[in-house]
């Protein structure tokens, strides 16, 4: 398959496992306009493609599946802008949770934020032991803007969720079995192999009864509303003093100062 995507490697094997990865390794993987892009082109790309029966997305290195959302970008969005981006992100992201073929995140590091959100839209989770996870939005006084709130709240309760999005403290592989955000924990010095082993016997069952088991398990619950307002507070934080705070804090490396306007 010829690769168009400057942030993407794009690979199938014979089995018909296509194998995603993003590649910004002096950035950590981190999701900006290009990737996100990108990311939109291949879904729609894989999912028409009949050699392919299966997808994995994973991360460049070894440190980072997608260490989060390219900060620079986010100083320049306003309330309007800020809501349109999240809109956008929500729909790419659906995109890989309503493919009608399995998709797995190969999480093979950080997945902070936007990546923890990106993982969360995939069908399944195979987690190397150094896997860590979070939603450290408010310590920038943002949300999550992707579909976190969502995902993590049907995927753990809205009770864990809560403890991780309000606090922006992370959690490591373990963890994430526990909770059920990760199916499998792998080896990383094996660890894509071992996620296409996983999908494996899901290679051999029927397409069309796969297509529609995923379609009906994503019906099971309907998000549509808690989308709509994650997007619309999304983008009325990006007003707020306390985001310039963030946000400025943050690419000066000090601690944010917040009064709460």
């Amino acid at each position: 398959m010829e690769n168009r995507y400057n942030t993407l490697i794009i690979e199938i094997d014979a089995s018909g496992i296509a194998t995603i990865t993003i590649y910004r390794p002096d950035k950590l993987n981190a999701i900006n306009n290009e990737v996100m892009s990108d990311l939109e082109g291949a879904i729609m790309e894989l999912r028409h493609k009949e050699s392919v029966k299966a997808i994995i997305l994973t991360g460049s290195g070894e440190k980072a599946f997608v260490a989060g959302a390219d900060i620079r970008e986010l100083t320049y969005l306003n309330t309007f802008s800020a809501m349109a981006l999240s809109e956008r992100g929500q729909e790419i992201f659906s995109m890989y949770e309503n493919c009608p073929k399995p998709v797995v995140a190969y999480v093979n590091g950080y997945a902070l934020g936007g990546g923890f959100e990106l993982a969360l839209a995939c069908h399944m989770r195979v987690v190397s032991e150094n896997a860590v996870f979070g939603l450290p939005e408010v310590s920038l006084g943002l949300i999550p803007g992707y579909g976190g709130t969502q995902r993590l709240t049907q995927l753990i309760g809205k009770g864990r969720a809560l403890e991780f999005i309000l606090s922006g403290t992370t959690f490591k592989a373990d963890r994430a079995y526990e909770m059920g955000v990760a199916n499998k924990i792998v080896n990383s010095a094996s660890g894509l192999e071992e996620t296409k082993s996983f999908l494996s016997v899901m290679l051999t069952r029927g397409p069309l009864a796969m297509a529609k088991a995923i379609h009906v398990v994503n019906e099971s619950t309907d998000p549509s509303i808690g989308f709509s307002a994650e997007s619309d507070a999304f983008g009325e934080l990006f007003g707020t003093k306390d985001f310039t705070e963030g946000t400025s804090a943050f690419l000066e490396k000090r601690k944010p100062t917040f009064n709460g306007n």
